[in-house]
């Protein structure tokens, strides 16, 4: 389980981009693409290795309603578990 405190951050040799011709976010990495959803994409442009996940959530808060510290934590550990984020 990812706690509150720990600081992700995308992994070395990955890349969030956005592809004009699938007018659509991709995460690069060496082993393949991922096309994440728009929520995926909110947290993973929060993941910068200096932000806590409950910062993270209080920044994601100020922008969008109902916010849940457990929906952030699952999104960091969908991508812990593809080897494209690490925690610290």
């Amino acid at each position: 389980m990812i706690r509150a405190e720990q600081r992700p951050r995308l992994r070395r040799g990955v890349r969030l981009g956005f592809d004009k011709v699938r007018r659509t976010h991709v995460l690069l990495f060496p082993e393949g693409v991922v096309m994440p959803n728009a929520t995926a994409v909110a947290v993973l442009e929060l993941c910068d290795g200096e932000r806590s996940v409950a910062e993270i959530v209080a920044a994601l808060s100020k922008t969008y309603r109902g916010v849940r510290i457990e929906d952030v934590q699952n999104v960091v550990a969908r991508f812990v578990e593809r080897h494209v984020v690490e925690v610290a």
